[in-house]
């Protein structure tokens, strides 16, 4: 299962390094070039909440069986790819792959171990996917200095190969009852929520940042398809997503805080490099280290904060992780720039930190209280409210950044100006961590209201 969560975190994060070598391999202009990763994305984003319901039907077991295979043969077939239209194909079945084992990854966590080690799991799982995600540019640099750009890919099939081979042999066997057998696939709602899923993914992300009319009618798109998604999902027997689901207050606020963290963490991705470079005058190879301690620390809390939120409650530890976050989003905002580069990095440190208490104490607690037949579908809906939460911080964070640094171009701008930039987007990144923090305890004062509510009616 880590393995699994590794290659998929790998995926997402090796090709972003690759893409100027992949612009001068196929002679082709960066808009065209960025498919690579957007196929990637759009794939991931679009299907893991329908991969992670298939594998409630047919058998998590053999629905991650036949993701890792998918995920391996795509990768060879994007190291050999002749052509770039080949090469964004591969990748977006590489993305399907990459869905299922997400997915059913987490899915398997309330299958395969038990409750009072759910924090530990979703702890390694968290753990291995700050691996990848960190690992990716940094292996990624040295395959392309080393063997050439094919390697990226091609690294992926005997990892994959290893993977398939201990899911088939460690994995436990798919249980088959009655009510898994009248299961059903919604196919018009997983279409309707690709589809508005798709057309928010293009909408955030392409222009970089600069929003036209493609955008707008791209999100009016998504806004529609969400409209009518709701509709059928509200007429049908078996929906992908049971209507209740959403308004349980403890899962959708599990599902808005995940989002919004996410948002927090890519503002450090997206304003971290200008603000270390333009601001405080640091070079290519200092950057670099300074924003590997993110990582890092995101690598060394998982464990750590799974055994910790055995020990503590989940619940609890997810409100230390958002108060941690927000803490260190309002601590960056404040730096004074001559306090130098450890004065930032301390207090993303901080954040990171929190972001691996709260997402682990947070999977666990929401894995914990699933149904056994709706494990995959929910471990698809964490998946997919952490993958908009980036998709709208690279986005939102990146425009309120060159926003509030007026200038044309961040990547030119006066020091001043990037450093009034960053500030302002790290405190908004605060009163984002704040809202999410709110409405966890919130939904958790709601949750123990009701088992006080229900133990007097028992009483």
């Amino acid at each position: 299962m880590s393995l699994s969560m590794l290659l998929a975190s790998l995926g997402t994060s090796v090709a972003n390094v690759a893409l100027p070598t992949l612009a001068h391999a196929f002679g082709r202009p960066f808009q065209a070039i960025q498919w690579v990763v957007l196929a990637y994305l759009l794939s991931v984003t679009t299907l893991v909440v329908g991969a992670g319901r298939l594998g409630d039907i047919v058998g998590r077991r053999r629905l991650l069986l036949a993701g890792v295979t998918l995920f391996t043969i795509a990768s060879l077939l994007c190291g050999l790819a002749p052509t770039l239209p080949v090469l964004v194909l591969a990748r977006g079945a590489q993305g399907i792959g990459a869905a299922v084992m997400m997915a059913m990854t987490m899915a398997f966590v309330g299958e395969a171990v038990p409750t009072v080690r759910t924090g530990s799991a979703m702890g390694i799982l968290a753990t291995m996917s700050a691996i990848g995600t960190a690992l990716g540019p940094t292996l990624g640099g040295a395959l392309i200095a080393g063997p050439g750009w094919h390697a990226l890919f091609l690294i992926n099939v005997p990892l994959g190969i290893v993977g398939l081979v201990l899911s088939h042999r460690y994995l436990p066997a798919d249980r088959v009852d009655a009510r898994s057998e009248r299961l059903t696939f919604d196919v018009p709602g997983t279409a309707l929520l690709a589809v508005t899923l798709g057309a928010y993914a293009l909408g955030m992300t392409i222009g970089r940042g600069a929003f036209g009319a493609t955008n707008v009618a791209l999100l009016t798109g998504a806004a529609t398809a969400a409209a009518l998604f709701a509709r059928v999902e509200s007429r049908t027997a078996q929906p992908l997503v049971r209507p209740s689901m959403l308004t349980d207050r403890v899962l959708s606020a599990s599902l808005v805080a995940n989002a919004l963290v996410a948002t927090v963490m890519m503002a450090t991705l997206v304003v971290g490099p200008f603000y270390l470079a333009r601001a405080l005058g640091l070079s290519p190879v200092m950057v670099g280290l300074a924003m590997s301690a993110g990582p890092i620390v995101a690598a060394l809390s998982g464990v750590p904060a799974g055994r910790i939120a055995d020990t503590y409650g989940a619940r609890r530890v997810a409100l230390a992780g958002l108060g941690a976050v927000t803490l260190g989003a309002w601590l960056v905002s404040g730096v004074p720039g001559r306090l130098g580069v450890m004065a930032y990095v301390a207090p993303v440190a901080i954040i990171t930190a929190g972001y691996a208490l709260f997402h682990t104490a947070n999977n666990a607690a929401v894995m914990s209280e699933a149904a056994a037949d709706q494990r995959g579908v929910v471990s698809g809906l964490l998946a997919l409210s952490r993958n908009l939460g980036l998709v709208t911080g690279a986005s939102v964070m990146g425009a309120l950044f060159a926003r509030a640094s007026g200038a044309a171009d961040v990547a030119t701008a006066a020091p001043a100006a990037v450093a009034l930039g960053m500030r302002v987007t790290f405190a908004v990144a605060g009163g984002l961590a704040l809202v999410a923090f709110l409405l966890v305890a919130n939904a958790g004062r709601g949750l123990r209201a009701a088992a006080a509510g229900g133990a007097s009616n028992e009483a």
